[in-house]
């Protein structure tokens, strides 16, 4: 078995979907975790106006509707959250993206009072972040937000992590990184795309330029750039197609410098170092 079969294993990839299928999928997933645990009330999630949170935000309004309607109750909530860091770039985007999912609640929470707190906190103690761990700490701060809303409704921490995410380890570890269910493990960029095309997502949501835009001295980089090879690659390789010896190297280089991200905390128990 090669490197490749065995990422394509790990991370439950597929080379085709269905969308419709996929979104019955993760639905019905949300849905039953949902009802195996009484205490919970509903989901929440950040809202960021990106091809991924857009996609997991409709699919819990959708399974939260469902709940609601076979129960006869007004019991399960969306709550979705806005987490800029001043102001976004892309706020009309963002706005976009709620109108879509039409959530159950929405909040706003500023995040640079907290995060800028934290920095100056940090340089009293004698350490001064760079822009790369400063922009670790926004995410981990929005992180922080959605778990303190999801306590106090009883609710539980989406992600929006997905395969071409996880096998780059493109994400804050214990922030964007650390939630309760991951409704699109297994799906490829492109098929977050046929799943937000199959609800009807407005276009422009999820054929824009995917950034994370956590880095001041760099704003709005785009993905791609920060990774050095294209979601385009990412998903043929994860779908079992060879690809040319540079992305791929790339590619398998990033899984296996972030496979400590896709472990839970390592224990001497773990087999984590042979």
């Amino acid at each position: 078995m090669t490197l490749q079969d065995k990422i394509i294993e790990e991370l439950k990839a597929q080379p085709v979907i269905d969308p419709e299928e996929e979104v019955r999928k993760s639905i019905d997933f949300m849905k039953e975790y949902a009802r195996k645990n009484a205490f919970l009330n509903g989901f929440v999630l950040g809202i960021s106006g990106g091809q991924d949170s857009t996609l997991v935000g409709k699919l819990a309004q959708l399974a939260v509707d469902e709940l609601n309607g076979e129960e006869g109750t007004e019991r399960y909530k969306f709550i979705a959250i806005r987490l800029p860091y001043g102001s976004q770039f892309d706020e009309d985007d963002c706005q976009d993206a709620l109108e879509f999912i039409k959530p159950t609640m929405i909040y706003t929470v500023n995040i640079k009072e907290a995060v800028d707190a934290s920095a100056r906190a940090l340089t009293a103690a004698g350490v001064t972040l760079n822009d790369f761990a400063k922009g670790n700490e926004k995410a981990r701060e929005r992180m922080k937000v959605q778990y303190s809303v999801a306590s106090m409704h009883d609710c539980i921490v989406l992600g929006s992590d997905h395969a071409a995410e996880a096998i780059t380890g493109f994400y804050t570890k214990f922030g964007d990184g650390g939630a309760d269910l991951m409704p699109l493990f297994r799906l490829n960029k492109r098929q977050g795309k046929e799943l937000l095309r199959e609800l009807g997502c407005p276009e422009h949501l999820y054929m824009k330029v995917p950034t994370a835009d956590l880095e001041e001295d760099k704003p709005a980089l785009p993905d791609e750039v920060a990774l050095g090879v294209s979601y385009d690659d990412i998903d043929d390789y994860l779908e079992g197609k060879k690809l040319p010896e540079g992305p791929r190297t790339a590619i398998e280089n990033h899984f296996l410098r972030s496979q400590h991200k896709r472990h839970l905390p390592i224990t001497i128990f773990d087999d984590f170092w042979k």
